[in-house]
């Protein structure tokens, strides 16, 4: 733990003249406005520090726009990116009038998915692991002009590649589909994936892998340890930030878009989580593959609000090309051990109750993650709480079955208007806990439908691009 005390100590001891502050918006893009180190003082901590908020999408009108960033100082760390040192530091938001939390911030969000947790008596901790998938690009144009529309991506390793003269071309392209993960040089990305990777351990975040993906074109993972929701929601978008920064400093482009390619595996991000009480885990038992009966009804929680998690997990139009029947992403709300046919895996982690929890593989990081944790651990504990068994697992190759099994089983919408359409028919296990307002989930659809899927409607398929790439 860092008190404010501490931070500002180091800021005085190391000579930080630039405080860079970190928050993120609905959508889940950081945001961020820097300030001479003599701005910061320990009222930044619980006060915060005043800004403009007309201008940040989806919160506030320019009648009501003043609002505070107030520091968390666990979240401090050198920005490896910055040319004079500068401590970054992520904030949440409140209202200056009230000096109330505000309710449209992703982060107070999930802190009072963590409160609400406490409250019910379940669990005082969730963990969650996110698995974060991305490509590698060296060229990116997209435009959509009165007479054209267009997009185009491009990567040494893309398979498309194996003919165009680049004085010589070496021959090393990744088939389609089998990136995960031949060594070098088919996969020239290891030098720049290492130097992420011990990037991001420089800025706080407790680093485990890295490593190729199935796709052609440059697809990437890099993993970290699980954490407790909030910090892993603050690491992730670490992870995203430190990732697109290093690819730049290679004159390359990073993107996790969902569905960037044709033709080949999409970007994921599956969600491990569990919920631990007293320092002791509460997902081992002695049902199905080494569950508890809590840790059942947790999974048959998210397979019945699924429909409407994704409103929110997979949050752009693009997820739903990513999430299409019988191809790589898992659409079957079903649940099995160590089969990633299904919407929700319980991996094969041995016997070990700590290491017990469960995987829902639907979600994609264009999503915002502390909105996307929070809701996923609200559908969980509701779950619990009506004892929503699951019902029987299914450990067959779900993509091998006969059509008339497959209709036997539910699955995802097809699409983000239909996504929305049952988060707007199913949200009271948000907002009946405290966590979600009412206010927050109709901004958030209408958001949503007027900005996105509304727009998609009016304009050819290269608006995707310019709506989601940089997510």
């Amino acid at each position: 733990m860092t008190t404010p005390q501490e931070v500002l100590k180091r800021i005085q001891d190391e000579k930080i003249q630039m405080i860079d502050l970190k928050f993120i918006d609905a959508p889940g893009t950081w945001q961020h406005l820097t300030v001479y180190h003599n701005q910061i003082d320990e009222s930044s901590f619980t006060d915060g520090v005043p800004f403009d908020g007309s201008s940040i999408r989806g919160w506030k009108g320019i009648e009501e726009s003043d609002m505070t960033m107030v520091l968390d100082p666990n979240t401090a760390w050198i920005d490896p990116f910055m040319k004079e040192p500068t401590l970054s530091i992520i904030c949440s938001i409140k209202e200056p009038r009230t000096g109330e939390w505000y309710n449209r911030c992703p982060r107070v969000i999930a802190q009072k998915a963590v409160d609400y947790l406490v409250s019910t008596g379940l669990g005082d901790t969730a963990f969650f692991g996110p698995e974060a998938e991305f490509f590698i690009f060296d060229d990116v144009r997209y435009d959509q002009t009165a007479n054209e529309g267009y997009y185009h991506v491009d990567s040494v390793e893309g398979r498309w590649n194996t003919g165009r003269k680049e004085s010589p071309n070496l021959g090393y392209k990744t088939r389609f589909k089998e990136g995960y993960f031949p060594v070098p040089p088919t996969d020239s990305f290891q030098d720049i994936r290492t130097e992420m990777l011990l990037t991001m351990a420089a800025c706080g975040v407790p680093i485990e892998k890295q490593h190729h993906e199935v796709a052609t074109g440059g697809q990437c993972e890099l993993g970290f340890r699980f954490g407790k929701l909030i910090e892993a929601a603050d690491w992730l978008m670490t992870y995203k930030y430190v990732i697109k920064n290093v690819a730049r400093k290679y004159g390359k482009t990073v993107t996790f878009m969902p569905k960037p390619i044709f033709g080949d595996n999409g970007s994921g991000m599956h969600c491990h989580q569990s919920i631990w009480k007293g320092g002791q885990p509460l997902f081992g038992g002695d049902k199905y593959a080494g569950l508890s009966e809590m840790a059942l009804y947790y999974i048959g929680g998210i397979l019945k609000h699924a429909p409407a998690l994704l409103g929110i997990t997979n949050p752009t139009t693009n997820s739903y090309k990513r999430l299409v029947p019988g191809y790589e992403a898992p659409v079957n709300l079903a649940y099995s051990q160590g089969n990633r046919s299904a919407s929700v895996r319980i991996p094969l982690s041995g016997s070990n109750p700590k290491a017990k929890r469960l995987e829902f593989r639907c979600p994609d990081a264009t999503s915002n993650p502390y909105l996307a944790f929070a809701a996923m651990l609200c559908a969980g504990i509701d779950g619990i709480k009506n004892k929503i068994h699951p019902g029987e697992p299914l450990d067959k190759n779900i993509y091998e079955l006969s059509p008339e099994e497959l209709a036997k089983i539910p699955s995802t919408p097809g699409s983000l208007d239909l996504a929305l359409s049952a988060l707007e028919n199913d949200h009271a296990f948000l907002t009946d806990t405290g966590v979600f307002t009412e206010d927050f989930i109709q901004n958030w659809i209408e958001y949503k439908l007027v900005n996105e899927v509304k727009q998609l409607q009016l304009r050819p398929h290269p608006y995707e691009f310019y709506l989601y790439y940089d997510c």
